[in-house]
């Protein structure tokens, strides 16, 4: 049996390595996904202030801070047990929107649209955004526009651009101002041009890459994320919901820590990223995905009129619901069209620019549960305190670790039908690589768990000799 290690996988968010198991024969035999670094976020805030969580947990990921203090502000508004002010409601979902939009972009135009606009053989010297630049250079400056869009709204609302600390526990700090709004606005209309051209550029190419959206990570899952009453595309408000791979609705309404009923969390011995499973079906059958390709497969409609018709389109591809993970860049392309439309509607609705925007309170439970949709898909904070405001216990359950078992069994199933024969070629280990691009996966967020990896740390003097080792399996 031979060992193929790939390290480090290129062109996502975070470190982390593939090995491919190959017999005699040269088939792959198995494959595995290690996650390599560890953040320990869940034991570093123990002790603090619940009313620091916020801004504590942004620092977690430079990529997308804004989901994490979301979910946190409202893990904290639930041990408040406040109302919050609706306009600040709306506020915090303008800035998750253009935390999406920027994130997506991220993704689709500097990390895999390499793959998809010069092939998956091309030289991987020019695989990359400046190769993007050399070959479309309005797709270039489209993928670096659309970022600098959503992050500059990120910045009129909160000051900067990177971890912003203005939602808080209660609401927002601050109220949106008439210049602030009108700045915002002048910036729509290019972001929605960019959003058209990069969809219909995409449908055109998609026939190019059977191979790959008959092969990557295309098999039957549940699917979970967050739905509403309307049956649109939840992404800030809603409950849990569960749909089997037929698009038939297994579990649903689940809120607080509810959640704990339906999700479990599993270590493996070889990477620092949980595995989450669907408990009702034990691990790892209970194996599920979320993030965009979950969220168009759990909602109706997207709920604004371009995104809708894209919507309808998308829907076309399969009767039920649509499996190749290859459509994870489809659908977040989509949301991006959606996440335009909705923040001009959100602004320009006539209490936007209302003053009312936090609710003080002390705490009221003990216990709070807090959740959104990150780019990547469903986010969980969980936090219980001491009589003294104080966090003696935190869960993150981040979107990666639920596409774990899926991105595993992704690489496993692309790597049996291009990795073959004794003689390795570039392009069929880039596809290895690309299927974990195409979920997406933000390492920097999602590895909190200590504790659960072998690990083997060796003491050498300056000669490079062995002087001590220390081991844990």
């Amino acid at each position: 049996m031979q060992k193929i290690t790939i390290e480090p996988v290129t062109r996502i968010e975070g470190h982390a390595k593939i090995t491919l198991h190959v017999d005699d024969s040269g088939n792959v035999q198995d494959a595995r996904f290690h996650v390599t670094q560890v953040r320990g976020f869940e034991k570093i805030c123990e002790g603090r202030p619940f009313t620091e969580m916020p801004a504590l947990m942004a620092r977690i990921c430079g990529i997308c801070p804004v989901s994490h203090l979301i979910a946190s502000a409202k893990a904290c508004d639930a041990i408040l047990a406040v109302r919050i002010p609706e306009t600040a409601q709306k506020l915090r979902r303008i800035m998750n929107l253009a935390q999406i939009v920027q994130s997506h972009a991220l993704s689709f135009f500097h990390l895999s649209s390499p793959d998809l606009l010069l092939g998956m053989e091309s030289d991987p010297a020019k695989r990359n955004i400046l190769g993007v630049l050399a070959a479309n250079p309005q797709m270039a400056r489209d993928g670096i526009r659309l970022r600098q869009f959503g992050q500059q709204i990120i910045e009129c609302l909160g000051g900067k651009r990177i971890h912003p600390g203005w939602i808080v526990p209660g609401g927002v700090s601050e109220p949106l101002t008439q210049e602030r709004r009108d700045q915002i606005m002048a910036m729509l209309p290019e972001a929605l041009a960019i959003s058209h051209r990069t969809l219909t550029w995409f449908k055109s190419q998609i026939e190019s890459f059977r191979k790959e959206i008959r092969t990557f990570a295309n098999f039957p899952t549940l699917f979970m994320g967050l739905a509403n009453e309307e049956g649109e595309l939840a992404l800030y408000k809603g409950w849990i919901r569960f749909i089997d791979a037929e698009g038939n609705i297994i579990a649903d309404h689940i809120n607080g820590p509810e959640y704990q009923n339906y999700i479990g969390e599993c270590g493996e011995p070889d990477s620092y990223l949980k595995s989450t499973y669907y408990k009702p079906m034990g691990y790892p059958e209970g194996i599920y995905r979320v993030g965009p390709l979950a969220r168009l497969n759990l909602c109706k409609r997207i709920g604004t009129p371009r995104a809708d018709e894209e919507f309808a389109e998308f829907r076309e591809l399969e009767r039920h619901t649509v499996l190749s993970s290859f459509y994870y860049h489809y659908a977040r392309l989509i949301e991006i069209l959606f996440a335009v439309e909705r923040i001009d509607q959100l602004l320009h609705d006539p209490e936007i620019l209302s003053k009312h925007v936090r609710a003080f309170a002390g705490p009221n439970n003990y216990e709070g549960v807090g959740g959104s949709e990150a780019p990547r898909g469903t986010l969980i904070h969980h936090y219980k305190i001491d009589e003294n405001g104080l966090i003696t216990s935190a869960n993150l359950v981040i979107a990666t670790g639920h596409n774990n078992l899926a991105i595993n069994k992704g690489v496993l199933q692309v790597a049996k039908h291009f990795v073959k024969g004794a003689k390795l070629q570039e392009g069929m280990l880039n596809r290895v690589e690309a299927v974990v691009r195409a979920f997406d996966p933000c390492l920097s967020c999602s590895t909190h768990a200590l504790g659960q990896m072998a690990m083997h740390i060796e003491l050498r003097g300056p000669d490079g000799a062995l002087l001590d080792a220390l081991g844990r399996n």
